[in-house]
């Protein structure tokens, strides 16, 4: 009965946040293209002073944006929707706007922006570059679906522990510090010794990160990749998200 009055309250909470995001700062959206494509630029370049080719391939902008692209769009969904009720808590004292309405209207925002963002750069980069790439685009949308769903997933969790604990943020943000480092972004596994490869592969990131490679370089066939290890973290995250956001979203509105 309230599918259509949702759906309204979705896209006005899309829109707040666009407004928000984009409307305030100057060059709007560009800075959603900008931003990932410096941090690709940076590394490429660094490391190409280090080393005379990546570990897969002849281009460093290709190889860096494979890992960095879906890291970053489990990073920029975990984190948005991680903040959806302390973003939209003046929004949720209405009764026509729920808890739900917020982390749907930030997910769906940071997929769309993300989504169009990888498009619009890896294509680019495929362009300005002389490496001639066959890709397989099965492999490219499972691993992009794949983070965006450890990012709803974790970022669910992250929502309702930081609301309940308010140092929950503090103490997320220094265990995940090194997560860049240890989720295969700059590197694969293979490079890694056998026994960093053990502990590295419980990091769901570490199997989205592989799988997207898997669909720029065909040569490249790694065996240590488990769709469904990641499907079944992403699962169990936003299941005991939405049963701790369902049980103590009201205490977490009061605070």
């Amino acid at each position: 009965m309230r599918s259509i009055p949702t759906l309204r309250t979705i896209m006005a909470l899309i829109l707040r946040e666009m407004s928000t995001r984009y409307g305030q700062n100057p060059g709007g959206c560009i800075w959603a293209v900008l931003e990932p494509l410096g941090a690709i630029f940076i590394l490429s370049y660094g490391f190409s002073l280090m080393m005379r080719s990546p570990s897969l391939g002849s281009s460093f902008l290709l190889f860096y944006s494979t890992g960095y692209l879906p890291f970053n769009l489990y990073q920029s969904i975990s984190s948005a929707v991680g903040r959806g009720i302390s973003f939209s808590k003046p929004l949720l004292q209405y009764p026509a706007v729920t808890w739900l309405d917020a982390i749907i209207a930030r997910f769906l925002l940071n997929l769309l922006t993300s989504a169009l963002v990888t498009y619009l750069l890896m294509t680019g980069i495929l362009a300005s570059t002389d490496t001639r790439v066959v890709l397989d685009f099965q492999p490219i949308v499972a691993a992009m679906c794949l983070a965006a769903m450890l990012g709803l997933g974790i970022g669910t969790l992250n929502c309702a522990l930081s609301g309940i604990y308010p140092t929950w943020d503090i103490i997320w943000g220094i265990l995940t510090r090194p997560l860049f480092i240890l989720s295969a972004v700059l590197y694969i596994m293979e490079d890694l010794p056998s026994s960093a490869q053990a502990v590295l592969w419980w990091n769901p990131i570490v199997h989205i990160t592989g799988l997207m490679r898997i669909g720029f370089f065909p040569t490249y066939q790694p065996q240590y990749i488990s769709a469904t290890f990641v499907m079944s973290v992403s699962l169990i995250t936003l299941f005991i998200g939405l049963v701790l956001l369902g049980r103590y979203h009201k205490d977490i509105l009061n605070r």
